[in-house]
């Protein structure tokens, strides 16, 4: 039996709405990783780029369990010396939901040229409106 190979004309690629209202942030961003890597399909192959789009909305009445919001912090370096900088999540999810949730679903895509591309594929609004409209979304049931 012969393996499957996916040609990059071959693969359909549809548009999933998440819903975060409501939801725990890591769990809708696993899910949004899984579309986005495209494993949700029969035709999945992990070295070819067969991932949908993703739409994440409401992402400011997404949750966070336990004491996240008060111990969690997300940390990153400018490259220059000393440059270590840090954010708690309080103040994350308040100001810039959208980024907290775009910095947990590309955390959990490959960190190679196939999962940057991939996460090209991912929008994320805080409110309820996108602009995507045009691309006739489904909604995608978490």
């Amino acid at each position: 039996m012969a393996t499957y190979m996916p040609k990059a004309s071959d693969i359909e690629r549809k548009w999933y709405i998440l819903d975060a209202e409501g939801q725990s942030l890591g769990r809708v961003a696993a899910k949004a990783a899984h579309i986005l890597r495209g494993k949700h399909k029969p035709t999945y192959a992990p070295h070819a780029d067969c991932g949908d789009y993703v739409i994440i909305i409401n992402t400011d009445k997404a949750v966070l369990t336990g004491n996240k919001l008060q111990q969690k912090a997300y940390r990153w370096h400018t490259g220059w010396i000393g440059g270590l900088k840090e954010i708690k999540y309080d103040k994350l999810m308040a100001e810039q939901s959208d980024r907290a949730m775009n910095i947990a679903v590309t955390g959990m895509l490959p960190n190679n040229t196939l999962g940057r591309k991939q996460a090209t594929r991912l929008r994320v609004y805080k409110g309820a409106e996108h602009d995507n409209a045009a691309q006739k979304p489904e909604k995608y049931e978490l």
